[in-house]
Formats: structure tokens, sequence, C-alpha cells
């Protein structure tokens, strides 16, 4: 099961360190020694003990990515951003052939994967694994449309529905809080008769490495913004991450 967590891991360089670690009030941020910037949620639970007691700023960045796979969600959360710090850096995303818009712009619109697909999800069955803004307006009334919450709110399946909805939809959207809740492997084992798969949010490392493990279409996040990125998380600016960078795609076979 953590045949895909090790692919992540084992892709990052071995001569990058972690130089900042923060865990916020909702979300935890990595700056690695190249300067990338990775960002993660994560689930409120902290019962079990963490899998590292020592100091992690300067550790090689691939050693705390290790931390994913704690089963302590906030210590989760500061390897999942390690991993982002490495793939989302936008030099790493840049050789990787992921198109990152200096401003904001229209085009950058067209990089989110509900608007992107809108055309493409009529009359299909589609089901998104979490609930983002707006998706009732966007793709409810093109398709048919079942949204699976963690925490459900109204007219949402809760979260045990993805063993049920999954294996039958055309389209799958899945959220990158996956990753740190460990459900991700089986989010996608679930979704492999889907016509097509994408991982959504601020926190999808967008690594090609993905692509191998039934993936699609990555939809994530680079920051450029590393001082407001980091106020943000921490608490002490109260805005939305995408304030401090720029949506990107990044597609199989791109």
């Amino acid at each position: 099961m953590w045949e895909l967590y090790d692919a992540l891991i084992e892709g990052i360089a071995d001569d990058i360190t972690a130089e900042e670690i923060v865990v916020g009030g909702e979300s935890s941020y990595v700056i690695s020694s190249t300067g990338g910037f990775g960002y993660a949620g994560y689930r409120d639970y902290a019962e079990r003990a963490p899998l590292v007691t020592k100091n992690r700023v300067g550790l090689p960045l691939k050693e705390v990515a290790e931390c994913i796979k704690s089963w302590n969600f906030y210590e989760a959360s500061i390897g999942h951003a390690a991993i982002c710090a490495y793939y989302n850096d936008p030099k790493i995303a840049a050789e990787n052939g992921i198109e990152v818009f200096e401003r904001k712009c229209v085009e950058e619109r067209l990089k989110d994967p509900f608007i992107s697909s809108q055309n493409l999800v009529k009359g299909k069955k589609v089901v998104i694994v979490g609930h983002f803004p707006f998706i009732e307006k966007l793709i409810a009334p093109v398709s048919d449309l079942s949204i699976i919450e963690w925490n459900p709110q109204e007219g949402d399946f809760p979260y045990s529905a993805i063993e049920y909805l999954l294996p039958e939809c055309d389209f799958a959207f899945l959220t990158c809080a996956g990753f740190g809740d460990k459900t991700m492997p089986r989010l996608l084992e679930l979704s492999e008769n889907a016509e097509s798969v994408t991982i959504v949010g601020p926190a999808t490392p967008l690594a090609p490495q993905l692509f191998d493990f039934g993936v699609d279409d990555l939809s994530g996040f680079v920051v450029t913004d590393n001082g407001l990125a980091a106020r943000i998380t921490a608490g002490s600016e109260n805005q939305r991450i995408f304030s401090a960078g720029r949506k990107v795609a990044f597609k199989k076979g791109q």
C-alpha cells in the first residue's frame, strides 16, 4: 500500500534540505533549501505518537517527506508539505513542462478542472471526493453528480460511499487530502474504470510518478510568494492560499 508514497519520496533530490517547517491552525508548510514552498492541510487527528521527535529543520527534505506515512495526521501534513516543496517548486514544475503564469490572468481560470471539464462531463456520471467551491454550479447542471465528503454537507454522501460510487463513475475528481489521510491508494484503485481521474487541490504533488498509479490529470498549485503563503498558513493573514501563487494543470502525456 505504500508504493505510491515511496515513489513520491524517492523522486526527491538527495541534496535538498528542509529549511522552515510550520504547522498552522488548519495546514502546514515546508520551505526547502532551494526555496520551494510546500503546503498541505490535515485531518484533525493527532492521537497517535509522531514518528519523528528530533528537530526536523535542516534534515534532508526526503527524510522529512517520510512523515507522510505517519498516522498522526498533523505530522503527516509535514511530510505531505515536504513532498510538495519539491515537486511544486516553480523550477521543478517548469522542468516537468508545467505552465506557471507570471501573473493572474484569464487563462489561469482554465487550469481549474471544474471549469475546463464542463464540456467533457456532459451527461456523464461524475463523482467528486471533497466538497469544492462552486461545483454545484459548474458540474451539477451538466452531469449526474455525486459529492463525497469526510464531513458531509447537505446533499453530500459520507466518505464510506467511495466504495459504492467511485467504481461506477465516468469521471473521478479526488481531493488531495487523500494523501495525508492515507485513502489515496484506495481512491485510485476504486476509480480505475473511470474515463478520467483527476487529483484536485493546492496540496496536489505535481509529480509525474502519479501517472503510473492511474491518474490522468493533476490540478495543483505553485506558490510564487513564499512570504504571503507562510503568513496565510500560520494564520497571521486571512486570505485563501491561492492568493500566494498560481493554479496549474499537469496532464498525463503533457
